[in-house]
């Protein structure tokens, strides 16, 4: 089944709902998904200050205030951009394919008590890699936080791997989070 657009922005985000099981200059984890969920039969809402559809690239752009809701989940940028697949679909009317999603200027996005930051983030729906950069990329849960540059996740397998700012990876856990 292909990725549709209500699958567009909760694939990106389910993404970023882990958490890192050990500290090292490259971290890995199972991806663990509480309050992140994919729901297609959830209405997914966009709102920005502006919309440019480039109906001749395949292309629609979000930009100003970028903000996605779908169930307890947001996401907020500076600019969301879709590309669509050249399937004969529109992408003025959301009925083409999406093959991926940019989405850059402080990147925020939040379920529950997840929490995931960074400059700019990109999920290519055809190999289901989300990779999400900065000068500091944090994911928190709680009082939990994990810090590097690049978050790296493969959504096929739930692996992700958080790369290091100058080669190092930082970790706070806090013992009394755990359930």
């Amino acid at each position: 089944m292909r990725p549709t657009r209500s699958h567009v922005c909760l694939a990106a985000l389910l993404a970023l709902g882990f958490s890192a099981g050990a500290a090292q200059a490259q971290a890995e984890s199972e991806s663990r998904i509480s309050g992140l969920r994919l729901n297609g039969g959830e209405p997914i809402a966009i709102e920005s200050d502006k919309l440019e559809v480039r109906e001749e690239d395949n292309i629609a752009v979000f930009t100003g205030n970028v903000a996605v809701t779908q169930g307890p989940t947001l996401l907020k940028a500076g600019r969301m951009t879709v590309h669509y697949a050249k399937d004969g679909g529109s992408a003025a009317t959301g009925s083409s394919n999406i093959e991926k999603l940019e989405v850059d200027g402080k990147v925020y996005v939040k379920s529950d008590n997840q929490v995931a930051t960074g400059d700019s983030g990109v999920f290519d729906m055809k190999t289901e890699v989300l990779v999400m950069s900065g000068n500091k990329v944090v994911l928190s849960e709680g009082s939990n936080v994990l810090t590097g540059c690049k978050l790296t996740v493969q959504m096929k397998t739930g692996r992700a791997q958080v790369d290091g700012c100058s080669g190092r990876v930082q970790m706070k856990i806090d013992p009394k989070s755990k359930k």
